[in-house]
């Protein structure tokens, strides 16, 4: 059976494939633990700490410090994991995409109604 041809990337967009689930296992870990309130209190309390508990890289680390949530996606992070993060500060899916596409939020959601239709 032959293999189908890997698509080509669209510009601009990071592929979460197997190398990247592994660059950024510990990153998606983390966020993973923010499920619990005792989590998101002990980062709140001690960002760095907590960074280190789960032996994040220094690109993480930094990304994680500056808030840049599209430096995250490119150190690993999957979207999903990230959501749990980007909730610890009051942001949400809608927030992410705004980065994402360079809009401000209000100019993203406007757009997410308008292709509703």
């Amino acid at each position: 059976m032959a293999s189908a041809a890997k698509p080509a990337p669209i510009p601009g967009t990071v592929i979460f494939d197997g190398d990247m689930a592994v660059k950024g296992y510990a990153l998606n870990k983390m966020c993973f633990s923010f499920n619990r309130a005792e989590n998101r209190k002990a980062f709140l309390e001690d960002e760095d700490a907590y960074c280190a508990r789960f032996g994040l890289s220094e690109e993480q680390k930094a990304a994680v410090k500056a808030r840049d949530t599209l430096a995250l996606i490119e150190a690993g992070g999957n979207i999903y994991f990230l959501a749990k993060f980007v909730g610890l500060f009051g942001m949400n899916m809608q927030d992410i995409g705004a980065q994402q596409t360079g809009m401000s939020v209000a100019d993203f959601k406007a757009k997410l109604l308008a292709a509703r239709g």
